[in-house]
C-alpha cells in the first residue's frame, strides 16, 4: 500500500493484511510519552551520563532546536521502555511540520498531514516501530492534532493579527519556501483538499484564553485554526487519520488541545474513527484528548454527552481525557505541602458523575509530568526536590490508582527540568545538545537508575494484580496509637487506599515523610480479617498482621521514609 503524496482522494483505507488487534482493556497498559527529536537518535558510541564526570553547561537556544530524535531512535530503545514495565507508547506529533523552521521539533505546527517529517524518518521506519512494539505485546499510540495547522498562510501585511470579537479577517497569502509554479511539497499545507482559505477561521490569535469563544476560534499562537464546523474540513481529516491507522498499523490516538474545539466536531470525529477501526479489526482503537478543565468540561467530552448540532443524535466522543484535576492536586499532596483532603475529594466526584465508580478509571489517562505543565510552572516534578524517592511515590500512585497511567520520558532518570518556558521540560534522552541536568553528549537510558528500579518493580506488581487495574478505590483512616482513627489532615502522613475487586484487597501505602512512620491503617474485616496476613507485594519477605482495634480491622504497617508498600492477604 503506496501513500498518496498530495490528496485524500486516492487513499487506500483497505488493509492488505490483518492488523494487530487491540487490547481487551487499556486499564491493562501503562503509557510512556515521549518526544520524537528528544528521544533517541539512534546514533551508536554515545557515553552514560556520569553525575560526577560528566562535564556541564549546555546551550539554551538549543532547546528550541531540533536535536536529532528519530523513529528508529525508539525502535531501538523499546525493550527499555517494556523492562520499565511501559507497554505503550505515545509518540508526539510525527508529521511533517515546516522545513524552513528549526523550532517545530514538538510536531504541532503540521504542513502536510500525509507525510512523515523526515527529520523523524519515513513510512517505514514508523511501520517498522509499530511491528517491533507489537512482536513485543506493546501498542503505539499518535499524537494527532485536528484543530490547528502550522503557520501556513499569513494574514495581510505578514504582520500578526489579533482576535477581534469574532471578527473574519481577509486572507493574506499562503505561506512558500520554492518559486517555482504551483505549490510544492514545502509549500502552503497538505492535503490539497485544505489549500483553501475559507476552510480557516481567520480570526486572529487568541489573546484571551479563559473566553470560550476564543479559545474555540481564534489562532493558538502563530499556528491556524481550521474551520471544523466546515463539513470539508471534518471529512478530510476524518480521511487523513483513517489512512495512518490502517497504513502504519496504529493502536490508538491521543487528541491535541480538544476544548479548543467544538464538541460536536469531536464527538463525529471519534465516531468515524471508532466505526472505522472496528471494521479493520481494531476493536478497542483507543481516543483520548487533552482536556485542560475541570471534570464539568471534561465530561462534554466523554461517552456519549456531545449532542451532534442541528440534530437529536448524540454520538460516542472521546474514550478518556488526560486526568488534569488529578493533575493539578497530585504533586503538592505527594511532597506533603497540601491537605490530602484534594485528592479524597476527587475521586469523591467519581460517585456522583458514574454509576459504577469503580469503572471510572477506564475514562482518565493520570500523569504527574508532560511536555508543557499547563497551568503549572515550567518544571518537572523532580525539580527542586531534595529527595528521588518522592517521584517514585508519585509514579507508584499513577501505578496503583484509577486511571490508565502514564510517564513522561526522562522522570524515571530523575530529570528535573525547570525554567521560564517548555523547552526547559523536554531534555534530550539520548544527549544531544540538549541534554538532561545541563549536560550534553551523554545518554540517560540507565535502568539501573534507583527511580527507574522503583517504578518498574510498583509496574511488575500492578500487572500481576487485577484490583490495582479494575478495582475499586477507597481511602482509609490512620490511627498514630490504634485507637483514634481519621483522614490524613495534612501532608505528614501515611496516604493509604485500597483497591478491591471481587474478594481481593490491595492495600497501597505510601509515607509521604522523610522519616519512619508506624501508623495503624483501616482495612476490609471481609476481605482482610483480623488473624490474617498481609504480606508485602514489593518486599515480599515481610508480613504485617491484622488485628481488631479501634472498632474496626487493621493493620500497623512500618515504612522507611518515602516508602512504598502494597499489601495482600497472605
Amino acid at each position: 500500500m503506496s501513500p498518496a503524496p498530495h490528496s485524500v482522494v486516492n487513499l487506500d483505507y483497505h488493509p492488505n493484511h490483518p492488523l494487530h488487534p487491540s487490547p481487551l482493556d487499556w486499564r491493562d497498559q501503562a503509557i510512556y510519552f515521549l518526544l520524537v527529536d528528544r528521544f533517541d537518535d539512534n546514533r551508536p558510541g554515545v557515553p552514560a551520563y556520569d553525575p560526577l564526570g560528566t562535564p556541564v553547561g549546555r546551550d539554551p537556544a538549543q532547546g528550541k532546536r531540533f536535536q536529532g530524535g528519530t523513529l528508529r531512535g525508539v525502535t531501538r530503545r523499546l525493550d527499555y521502555i517494556r523492562e520499565l514495565g511501559f507497554t505503550t507508547i505515545w509518540l508526539s506529533p510525527i508529521f511533517q511540520n515546516r522545513l524552513d523552521l528549526d523550532d517545530t521539533y514538538h510536531g504541532y505546527g503540521i504542513q502536510d498531514f500525509l507525510r512523515i517529517d523526515p527529520r523523524f524518518g519515513s513510512l517505514a521506519d514508523l511501520r517498522g516501530l509499530t511491528a517491533a512494539a507489537h512482536q513485543r505485546g506493546m501498542y503505539v499510540i499518535l499524537d494527532i492534532v485536528l484543530n490547528h495547522s502550522g503557520d501556513v498562510w499569513g494574514y495581510p501585511g505578514g504582520h500578526p493579527y489579533f482576535y477581534s470579537g469574532g471578527r473574519r479577517f481577509p486572507f493574506g497569502f499562503w505561506r512558500r519556501q520554492d518559486p517555482a509554479a504551483g505549490f510544492q511539497r514545502e509549500d502552503a499545507v497538505w492535503p490539497v483538499e485544505l489549500q483553501d482559505p475559507d476552510l480557516f477561521k481567520r480570526q486572529g490569535e487568541i489573546t484571551d484564553w479563559q473566553d470560550p469563544a476564543q479559545a474555540r476560534d481564534g489562532d493558538f499562537y502563530s499556528l491556524k485554526e481550521l474551520n471544523l464546523p466546515d463539513p470539508r474540513v471534518l471529512d478530510t481529516l476524518i480521511k487523513i487519520y483513517k489512512y495512518w491507522i490502517v497504513n502504519a498499523d496504529i493502536d490508538g490516538f491521543r487528541v491535541d488541545t480538544v476544548k479548543h474545539m467544538e464538541s460536536s466536531a469531536t464527538a463525529i470525529f471519534c465516531n468515524a474513527i471508532r466505526e472505522y477501526a472496528k471494521r479493520v479489526g481494531k476493536h478497542n482503537f483507543f481516543l483520548f484528548g487533552e482536556i485542560v478543565g475541570d471534570d464539568a468540561l471534561i465530561q462534554e467530552y466523554i461517552g456519549r454527552n456531545s449532542r451532534i448540532e442541528g440534530t437529536s443524535e448524540r454520538f460516542p466522543s472521546l474514550h478518556a481525557a488526560l486526568d488534569f484535576p488529578l493533575y493539578f492536586v497530585l504533586e503538592n499532596v505527594i511532597k506533603g505541602l497540601a491537605d490530602p483532603v484534594a485528592l479524597r475529594r476527587r475521586y469523591e466526584a467519581f460517585r456522583q458523575v458514574y454509576s459504577d465508580h469503580g469503572e471510572a478509571g477506564r475514562y482518565f489517562v493520570t500523569f504527574v509530568d508532560n511536555h508543557d505543565q499547563v497551568g503549572k510552572d515550567h518544571k518537572r516534578f523532580s525539580a527542586g526536590s531534595p529527595f528521588p524517592q518522592q517521584t517514585v511515590l508519585a509514579c507508584a500512585y499513577l501505578l496503583t490508582a484509577q486511571g490508565v497511567p502514564c510517564l513522561y520520558y526522562g522522570t524515571e532518570q530523575g530529570f528535573d527540568g525547570a525554567g521560564p518556558d517548555d523547552r526547559y521540560l523536554r531534555e534530550c534522552m539520548f544527549g544531544g545538545a540538549w541534554g538532561a541536568f545541563d549536560t550534553s553528549g551523554a545518554h540517560f537510558f540507565n535502568p539501573g537508575h534507583p527511580i527507574y528500579r522503583g517504578i518498574r518493580a510498583v509496574a511488575k506488581v500492578r500487572a500481576k494484580q487485577p484490583a490495582l487495574r479494575y478495582g475499586r478505590q477507597y481511602f482509609r483512616e490512620i490511627s498514630g496509637n490504634g485507637q483514634d482513627f481519621g483522614h490524613p489532615r495534612d501532608g505528614r502522613c501515611t496516604l493509604a487506599y485500597s483497591r478491591i475487586l471481587d474478594s481481593d484487597e490491595v492495600l497501597v501505602c505510601l509515607n509521604l515523610e522523610a522519616r519512619e512512620r508506624h501508623d495503624f491503617i483501616t482495612v476490609d474485616r471481609h476481605l482482610s480479617a483480623p488473624g490474617t496476613h498481609l504480606r508485602d507485594l514489593l518486599r515480599p519477605d515481610r508480613t504485617f498482621a491484622v488485628v481488631e482495634a479501634g472498632g474496626r480491622a487493621c493493620v500497623q504497617v512500618g515504612l522507611a521514609p518515602h516508602e512504598v508498600a502494597l499489601l495482600k492477604v497472605d
